[in-house]
């Protein structure tokens, strides 16, 4: 969990350290390195079969965006994806909602990225009244037997929530205002959300507590700062997905060899003539 977590899985959001910062210099040796580590990861799983989903949840403009493109611009696509999850379509509706994201989950040797994921049954859909009492009620225990099956079938699952301070948030909503290029980032449901703001601390403290496992655990990261919170949280997961694994390049295939051997022989062949 953050730093304010307890083995029940609480967190207290008001208590964590928004004044963790980290001076560029030691954010891009850190980057590098964790990045570097990914690479690892995705090659040791593409060789061992593993797969792993990360999900990615926190107050609007907090970060997520920003934490996902340091993971993806590293990673090669066919063995990665992201999901960003929006508002349920009517289809959606008229099944569980967990169906949507059984479809979108990892295959074998895959790493899936989910911005925003089955966790607003507990969050938005919660506040704003989208779910009865009774159906977000239940979601707590529908989750942990849907992240158990995952786990139990060889999915490894990693959750990080990104928090910030209401007022570093209307900083960061006032400069995507100010930005032509930003703003298609805002929406009525930001500003509306906030109105909101102590009803989802709430919700999410909740979250944490009912959710939190050492298989599918939280990671609680205050995100005041981007540079702390991109690398912490990314440090965090490569942590998870790599547990137990062996990140060693794989030795070449003897016949890849092979034929790489008569490639250099016949390349010197024809430099002769």
């Amino acid at each position: 969990m953050g730093q304010d977590g307890t083995k029940d899985g609480a967190v207290h959001l008001a208590k964590l350290d928004y004044d963790a910062t980290l001076a560029k210099k030691e954010y891009e040796e850190r980057l590098d390195a964790v990045q570097t580590r990914f690479r690892r990861i995705q090659q040791a799983y593409l060789h061992t079969g593993n797969s792993a989903a990360i999900v990615f949840e926190g107050s609007d403009a907090a970060g997520k965006g920003g934490t996902i493109r340091r993971l993806s611009a590293v990673l090669d696509p066919r063995g990665f994806k992201v999901w960003p999850i929006a508002a349920p379509e009517p289809r959606d509706l008229r099944r569980h909602y967990l169906a949507r994201f059984w479809e979108k989950l990892p295959i074998t040797g895959e790493i899936a990225v989910f911005d925003r994921s089955w966790y607003g049954r507990v969050l938005v859909e919660r506040i704003e009244g989208f779910a009865k009492d009774e159906q977000w009620r239940r979601a707590y225990r529908e989750i942990c037997g849907f992240e158990k099956t995952l786990v139990d079938a060889g999915t490894r699952i990693v959750k990080v929530y990104l928090a910030i301070t209401a007022e570093a948030q209307f900083q960061r909503f006032e400069k995507r205002m100010n930005d032509p290029l930003k703003r298609w980032k805002l929406s009525y449901e930001d500003f509306r959300n906030r109105d909101r703001w102590d009803d989802y601390r709430v919700a999410a403290e909740e979250m944490f507590a009912r959710t939190n496992s050492e298989e599918a655990p939280w990671h609680v990261v205050p995100a005041n700062d981007k540079r702390y919170a991109r690398v912490t949280a990314l440090e965090a997961i490569a942590e998870h997905l790599a547990r137990g694994v062996d990140l060693a390049p794989r030795p070449i295939d003897d016949a890849i060899e092979e034929q790489y051997r008569k490639m250099i022989e016949a390349h010197g062949a024809a430099h002769k003539r």
